[in-house]
């Protein structure tokens, strides 16, 4: 197409930049807000100036097929002939073919087969900013296809955000956050048509967005913010909402309205999203997920209305839980939205939160890597020979840990040998096009339980379909003959068809008397081997997962009572002990036996279980127990470091503290604190690691209570000082009445002397152990306490006077001299009440 025949968008102001800019460097960043024509029209100028051919990636499926569409038209063509589409599961492309939009997942799977890219001279990479792990895969291996293969093929990165300088330094050839040269960046103007913002917070606070809930009174003011839009001026109304099926309640709140409702969401037909897609006849509201935010036009919008909130996946790593979760929309994503209302003219914008909502949002969408399963991801990086992703050009390194996480699946599930190189069996996972194990669950499964089946079951996993009872998702899809479903179990039964057989012995068709329920439980348990779970007792809602995570079904579910189940999907809310089933299928043990085959193991078992010491020899099916015999004669060893785990677990509480053992405790604390070293430390830090008690015979947490702990103290004691313990901590000081008192060391830095004042007349001197004065709790002929103190000189002088004015009425019969320090301590009474 000639450039004075392109539309007339504000990115024809600045084609010859870019293909100044890519003919110069080889790549570029072009950043344009939403509605300038960067998708459509760009590629167009490409095609005409090069030969070869331009391939545009796409993050969506939706977005690629419409953005050859609008190509087509503009050509006066159909999809198929200078301009096609490849998506998962459909292709249109000819001899004829010049501009291919492919999704990114499809651009990744081709430069794996082809790193080359054979006859295409430019790929776009549109709306990379979005940072899905596909996009940021193909930007990382075209910058090393140029460096190492292709240094004439040329990149361009588009994006509607101004964060072009990281791209840049990318598609520049180096990671370094300060390289010797960037891409060029290219600014095309923004659209003409202005979008008048109008903030609509719910009239109620709301509850937060958990997992895939989100409240209903949100759903139910979007609805009436909905009917305020149509009644607020013309033109067909987008809605935005997290997923299908707030759409569907949505759609089920806008009875009456004078417009034609319209579903637009990944879990469609491509002919439905392509419908919705198409000039309505008549007025519309279309209800649409995040696949409206960009790269696309929905024709005939005035107005967008935007609930907010975003679906982004989630990985708990600790857990092996992934899931979907609801989180407010970015800054960023919000004013994309917005755009969607002033692409063909003046438009408004309905933001269901306050302004203030607004300025606290993150201003930027979380990049898909830094939260997601990388299980799919580290399957390409070994499949480029990068493991481990080092020197790669990525925006974002991938946290080291979910990294490892995904490693040690693959390796599980055969896809990669110890050093993390791709097997072949890796590859086979590969070419399926689906999560690793959701492939591995379609492969073995349709050895196990048929190919039909192990398809159908995969599909549905796939797309997400499921609530609670798989099994009975899995019969409505069959019996409603879900068009979407239906083409992908078509596909994956293809790709079934191009593998080779892993047991020439078997043929497709599964094992004979597998009923569809065992089936479903199968071929989920070989996607999720660790989520096989058993009820913990029978009829329980509660139940155990291999990996070890507890979790529990929703009250009133259609599974309770079934005693096995493989799970497909759950969640767990913040500070729950519990994750929560979302969906399930039965299993038995035998079934559970064959789906988590990799996890079970016989061992002998000889720990500190539960609270006491336990020698067993268990099978398991991971944290399942599936059997236990005792072992009657355990090693003694074992046992002794079972009963000393069991002290650093539940602490020293489990012995016997007789008076002599603590105060022998205390008095060894004392010296350690004074002296230091060789004095033993025997805080309980100290003793929980030491290896210091004479366990003796005991074998049971019951034996402990009956050790000698005082023995076992003095034991700890180097020969060294064993010998001066009673000089260095006497357990008793004498005092000048005669009598030999108990020391108390229970705060090692200050021991106590409790002594009843008449027995310290006379004594001038403060004493002192270890050099240390000791503290005294002069008390009354009743034992209360009169007075503390470390200076007795001070004490007689300063305050014993009032001491004795006080005391010399209440105890008459006891001596309350006025010169204590000259009189003769004493043990008795005074018959004359001096």
């Amino acid at each position: 197409m000639a450039a004075d025949a392109l539309p007339d968008l504000p990115i024809r102001a600045i084609l010859p930049d870019v293909i100044a800019a890519l003919a110069n460097a080889g790549t570029a960043v072009l950043v344009a807000p939403p509605g300038t024509g960067k998708t459509t029209v760009v590629p167009l100028a490409l095609a005409t100036a090069d030969g070869g051919r331009v391939v545009v990636a796409e993050p969506r499926r939706v977005a690629a097929r419409a953005a050859a569409r609008r190509m087509a038209a503009l050509l006066g063509e159909e999809v198929g002939g200078r301009v096609g589409y490849t998506v998962r599961g459909d292709r249109r492309v000819s001899a004829r073919t010049r501009i291919e939009v492919v999704t990114t997942g499809v651009l990744v799977r081709r430069l794996h087969r082809d790193p080359e890219l054979a006859g295409t001279a430019v790929v776009v990479l549109d709306e990379c900013h979005e940072r899905h792990l596909d996009s940021d895969l193909a930007l990382a291996f075209l910058v090393e296809v140029r460096a190492a293969l292709r240094p004439d093929l040329h990149v361009l990165a588009t994006s509607a955000t101004a964060e072009a300088d990281r791209f840049a330094t990318l598609l520049g050839g180096s990671a370094d956050p300060q390289p010797h040269g960037s891409a060029p960046v290219v600014t095309a103007a923004a659209a003409l048509h202005p979008v008048d913002v109008r903030w609509c917070p719910p009239p109620q606070p709301l509850a937060a967005p958990h997992g895939l809930r989100v409240d209903q009174r949100l759903l139910t003011h979007v609805a009436a913010t909905v009917r305020h839009a149509l009644a607020d001026g013309d033109g067909d109304v987008l809605v935005f909402l997290p997923g299908a099926r707030e759409i569907g309640t949505v759609s089920g709140l806008l009875p009456g309205v004078d417009a034609e409702v319209v579903q637009l969401h990944g879990r469609q037909t491509g002919a439905a999203q392509d419908a919705a897609l198409r000039p309505g006849t008549s007025r519309r509201v279309v209800l649409a997920t995040a696949v409206a935010e960009s790269s696309l036009t929905v024709p005939g919008v005035r107005a967008v209305v935007d609930a907010g909130l975003s679906r982004v996946p989630r990985m708990d790593h600790a857990r092996g839980l992934g899931a979907l979760v609801t989180v407010p929309v970015s800054r960023a994503a919000a004013t994309q939205r917005a755009g969607r209302a002033g692409r063909e003219a003046p438009g408004r914008v309905y933001h269901c939160w306050s302004q203030a909502q607004h300025d606290r949002l993150p201003a930027q969408p979380e990049p898909e890597i830094t939260a997601a399963d990388l299980t799919g991801f580290a399957l390409d990086l070994a499949l480029w020979g990068h493991p481990d992703g080092a020197g790669l050009a990525l925006p974002d390194a991938p946290p080291p840990g979910a990294l490892r996480a995904a490693m040690g699946t693959l390796r599980t599930l055969g896809a990669t040998g110890e050093d993390g190189r791709v097997t072949a069996r890796g590859r086979l996972l590969a070419d399926v096009g689906l999560h690793p194990r959701l492939a591995r669950a379609l492969l073995d499964g349709a050895r196990l339980a048929g190919a039909r089946r192990a398809a159908e079951i995969v599909a549905l996993l796939d797309a997400d379909r499921t609530a609670d009872d798989l099994v009975a998702a899995w019969r409505r899809a069959r019996s409603e003959r879900d068009g979407a479903w239906i083409a992908e179990v078509r596909r994956l039964t293809a790709a079934l068809d191009r593998q080779e057989p892993t047991d020439p012995t078997q043929d497709r068709r599964g094992r004979t008397g597998l009923t569809d329920d065992l089936a479903a439980g199968l071929v989920v348990g070989l996607a999720y081997p660790e989520r096989v779970a058993r009820a913990r007792e029978a009829g329980s809602r509660a139940y155990l997962m291999a990996g070890g995570t507890a979790a529990e079904l929703n009250g009133g579910s259609a599974l309770a009572g079934t005693t096995w189940l493989a799970v497909a999907d759950a969640d767990r809310a913040p500070g729950a002990r519990t994750a929560r089933i979302r969906t399930a299928a039965p299993l038995d043990e035998t079934t559970a036996r064959v789906a988590a085959e990799t996890l079970t193991a016989t061992a002998t078992e000889i720990g500190w279980i539960d609270g006491d010491v336990v020698a067993r020899r268990v099978d398991r099916l991971g944290a399942i127990i599936l059997a236990e015999r005792r072992i009657e004669d355990p090693d003694p060893a074992l046992v002794s470091a079972a009963l000393r785990e069991g002290l650093r677990r539940e602490g020293l509480g489990l012995l016997t503290w007789s008076r002599g053992a603590a105060e022998l405790r205390a008095r060894l604390a004392f010296a350690h604190a004074t002296l230091g070293e060789p004095w033993p430390d025997v805080s309980d830090e100290a003793l929980a690691e030491a290896e210091w008690l004479d366990l003796g015979s005991a074998r049971r947490r019951a034996d402990l209570a009956r050790i000698d702990v005082a023995g076992s103290l003095r034991r700890l004691l180097p020969w060294t000082v064993a010998g001066r313990l009673d000089e260095v901590a006497p357990e008793r000081l004498p005092v000048p009445s005669g009598s030999a008192v108990r020391v108390d060391y229970s705060d090692p830095a200050a021991p106590v002397l409790a002594v009843k004042l008449q027995e310290t007349f006379g004594w001038l001197d403060t004493p002192r152990v270890a050099g240390v004065p000791v503290v005294l709790h002069l008390l009354s002929p009743a034992a209360r306490p009169l007075a503390v103190t470390s200076d007795l000189a001070s004490f007689w002088v300063n305050a014993y006077p009032g001491v004795r004015a006080e005391m010399r009425g209440r105890y008459p019969r006891h001596p309350w001299p006025e010169d204590p320090s000259t009189t003769a301590p004493t043990r008795r009474t005074n018959r004359r009440g001096s």
